[in-house]
């Protein structure tokens, strides 16, 4: 298929790192690239590079005295960056940290300006997603709010209804609050329950306020949930949204977290969620936003054997209407063998041998439909 879709890539986007030991690491997006690549799925005419968010931008989200605690983090106190959320071990200061994290910005809005200015189909920035970042503090590894900085451009700009489907394995707290009084931008975040996970928010009943009331959607589900709920509550949802939202353009949050081998969440998804995400995501873009469509990456702490696949099936999807299968393209395991700390796959699948078997299977399965009806009752979508 001929399609014209963008990836959204320069070696500055690698510049936002904490620390060599913190768990957010972006290594994870020149793997991608490469293994893209290397399946013979990307070339160089459909990379564009970013350009850097200027300080209005970045403003449509976050305080101006957020900023500039950002840009002056290196030199301030320990007491005074912690109101900001800034100087954790969550979101410790790094050097040129308003750069790095004004360029993530710049290539999310890169992104939506080659769909909605340029025309193509979709785009995608790996790099962001960045969706924990709140109006005056750091939180969960985001400095700036990429994601829901590009939805005010586009309300701002093009006066679009944005559709926002968050899939990381926490949950979308800081683009939740961004539009929870506006009608015009509904927010889905299907996640592990906060009762076990980082922010602990994402009730059901989180639904929005004033106007904004009932554009709200979450979907907490259970602890060691595996690919058949997971996908039967997420196809559900989404597509009963959309038809309730009817959209103009969609963005997609797309953390790579829900997998079994991640370390920091309790989801026992396999690679199967990860391929049918993204075809859902293009349903939905195709029946109500004339194939409008910017995906973003997100959480995703496996770099090695989980995220390069995952968020490369989100762009052969977007490129080909369907995800690769069989085997990795060799030349990408022999190129990063040697620096893995971990046997990388071979295939685009997980060996079945290598999934878990869940003893609460069932009982999770149930509760999960349970949490799915309510959502849906409680938003008065059925």
């Amino acid at each position: 298929m001929n399609k014209d879709i963008k990836f959204v890539f320069d070696k500055s986007l690698l510049n936002y790192h904490f620390h060599n030991d913190h768990p957010f690491n972006q290594k994870r997006v020149i793997l991608t690239k490469e293994l893209l690549e290397n399946s013979g799925q990307l070339a160089e005419n459909q990379i564009i590079v970013p350009r850097v968010a200027s300080d209005d931008e970045i403003a449509l989200v976050h305080d101006p005295a957020y900023i500039r605690t950002v840009k002056s983090a290196n030199n301030m106190s320990p007491e005074n960056l912690i109101k900001y959320g800034l100087g954790t071990e969550d979101t410790p200061v790094f050097p040129n940290m308003h750069e790095a994290s004004a360029q993530i910005v710049g290539a999310t809005l890169t992104a939506i300006e080659a769909v909605l200015v340029e025309g193509a189909h979709g785009a995608v920035n790996f790099a962001g997603g960045l969706h924990h970042g709140f109006k005056q503090k750091a939180s969960g590894f985001c400095i700036y709010n990429d994601a829901a900085i590009a939805i005010k451009y586009i309300r701002k700009n093009y006066d679009l209804k944005v559709l926002y489907v968050d899939t990381d394995a926490h949950h979308g707290d800081g683009v939740q609050l961004a539009f929870y009084d506006d009608p015009k931008v509904c927010t889905f975040s299907i996640h592990e329950t906060g009762r076990y996970l980082f922010p602990g928010t994402g009730n059901v009943n989180e639904r929005g306020i004033k106007e904004g009331h009932g554009f709200s959607f979450n979907l907490p589900i259970d602890a060691f949930t595996q690919d058949e709920s997971y996908l039967e509550v997420y196809e559900n949802a989404l597509r009963e949204i959309a038809d309730f939202f009817q959209p103009d353009v969609i963005v997609t949050q797309n953390g790579a977290d829900s997998h079994f081998y991640d370390p920091l969440t309790h989801l026992c998804g396999s690679m199967a969620i990860y391929e049918r995400i993204p075809e859902v995501a293009l349903e939905i873009s195709k029946t109500y936003c004339n194939g409008k469509w910017i995906a973003l990456g997100g959480g995703g702490y496996d770099i090695w054997r989980v995220v390069p696949r995952a968020w490369s099936q989100i762009w052969n999807v977007m490129k080909d209407e369907q995800p690769l299968h069989g085997d990795l393209p060799i030349t990408w395991i022999n190129n990063w063998q040697k620096e893995a700390p971990v046997t990388l796959p071979t295939t685009w699948h997980d060996p079945i041998e290598e999934i878990p078997v869940i003893p609460r299977k069932k009982e999770i399965e149930e509760k999960n439909h349970v949490t799915l009806l309510n959502l849906l009752k409680y938003t008065k979508v059925i």
